[in-house]
């Protein structure tokens, strides 16, 4: 499904209300339509997304505590289904995955070759529980990937091939900034169902919306109820609280020419000193494309692949060229990263390629802290015309 990003508007009718009870029907409309359910479940003492049967395979009651290179589950007060603020991995793994076979061939005769077809296509994935910020991540992977000259044609066929079931956020986490990038709490664009989580007074209930003709198929077989003013104003409570308890902000104000006039800046270095080069942000974040590809044959080199494998600007060989790598320091590649994310996606897509989800700031193991490197390069802006790295490549 091509993904709008033109704001969803709606007639204050067109809002339900489906029990928590009934949750399941949802899921099962979608079964019966053939979609493979993908959302998130508990996997090694973590919120992972993976395939569901049922609700039963939700965190149910559980929630995240995600702070700078921390991250640990915990027990909730109440059955919440969607109760935490933002899983370890993002849709990226499955839209984009790690791992993609390009094509094959075999040896036929001494000298001869003949590729061999793939035969998979992409499954019809119905993505549960997909937040506002990560509805924008896909939309930037979609203007790289996907509204591009040459459209990336195994992305095309799985993104034409996925059902979005959004959820309004009601539960921030530590190191979430949404708020701040403008993408989020609440869903507007790029989904065919929107839920809002409602626990109050005893109920637990969800506000259901449809955003395409296909959500709105599969609405009108559940049974559901009028959303009157009393559960518009319990779902808009929820959904502002999650605003109102994020952990991190960022100030964006004219952060692009703030970044392209500090290439020079002492932060830089700083930042150097504690960064491990590991890639664990560009691996988590929901934005990140970066590939590789991977020549592989055989034992008995009858028959070769190709493939191809996410990679890290981070890591020496991604901008290796003939006579060494253009970006040899730690100081070079985190600089190149943070300006990609925050200033050069500006320049190429006309948007921050940051959606403020914080899983870079939970997942670096010394905490490096996206919002909190840019707060020190303001506050002391150096000011004047923009720079040019002066680091080269030894020779």
């Amino acid at each position: 499904m091509p993904l709008s990003t033109e704001p969803h508007t709606s007639s204050p009718a067109d809002p339900r209300v489906l029990p928590r009870v009934g949750f399941d029907s949802l899921l099962a409309a979608l079964q019966a339509r053939g979609y493979r359910l993908i959302g998130p479940t508990i996997r090694d003492r973590a919120i992972v997304y993976d395939t569901l049967e049922s609700s039963a395979d939700l965190p149910v009651g559980w929630t995240d505590e995600q702070e700078g290179g921390t991250y640990r589950l915990a027990r909730r007060d109440d059955e919440a289904l969607f109760g935490y603020a933002v899983g370890v991995q993002s849709w990226k793994r499955y839209l984009w995955p790690p791992d993609v076979r390009l094509w094959r061939v075999k040896r036929e005769g001494d000298s001869g070759f003949a590729v061999i077809p793939e035969e998979d296509e992409p499954p019809r994935d119905a993505y549960i529980g997909v937040r506002s910020c990560e509805l924008h991540a896909i939309a930037h992977l979609d203007d790289a990937l996907l509204h591009v000259p040459e459209p990336d044609a195994m992305y095309a066929a799985r993104r034409e091939r996925v059902f979005v079931v959004a959820l309004n956020c009601h539960q921030a986490g530590g190191t979430c900034f949404c708020v701040s990038m403008d993408t989020g709490p609440r869903a507007t664009f790029g989904y065919d169902v929107a839920l809002t989580e409602v626990i109050e007074d005893g109920e637990h209930w969800f506000l259901v919306q449809a955003g395409s003709d296909a959500g709105a198929e599969v609405l009108a077989e559940l049974s559901t109820g009028p959303a009157g003013e009393r559960e518009m104003a319990a779902a808009d409570r929820a959904v502002e609280r999650a605003a109102s308890n994020q952990g991190r902000t960022m100030d964006t104000t004219d952060i692009k020419d703030l970044l392209y006039r500090n290439y020079e800046h002492p932060r830089w270095e700083d930042v150097a000193d504690r960064c491990l080069t590991c890639g664990n942000c560009t691996m988590v974040c929901p934005t990140c494309f970066c590939t590789t590809v991977e020549d592989v044959t055989d034992l008995e080199g009858d028959i070769a692949e190709r493939h191809r494998q996410w990679d890290s600007c981070f890591t020496m060989d991604f901008s290796y060229v003939h006579g060494g790598s253009v970006r040899p320091s730690g100081k070079s590649r985190y600089r190149q990263w943070m300006t990609h994310k925050l200033a050069t996606w500006i320049d190429q897509f006309g948007t921050s390629g940051c959606v403020g989800c914080g899983r870079c700031i939970t997942w670096c193991p010394v905490a490096i802290d996206i919002t909190e490197e840019v707060a020190a390069i303001r506050a002391d802006d150096r000011g004047g015309p923009d720079q040019l790295p002066t680091e080269r490549p030894p020779r």
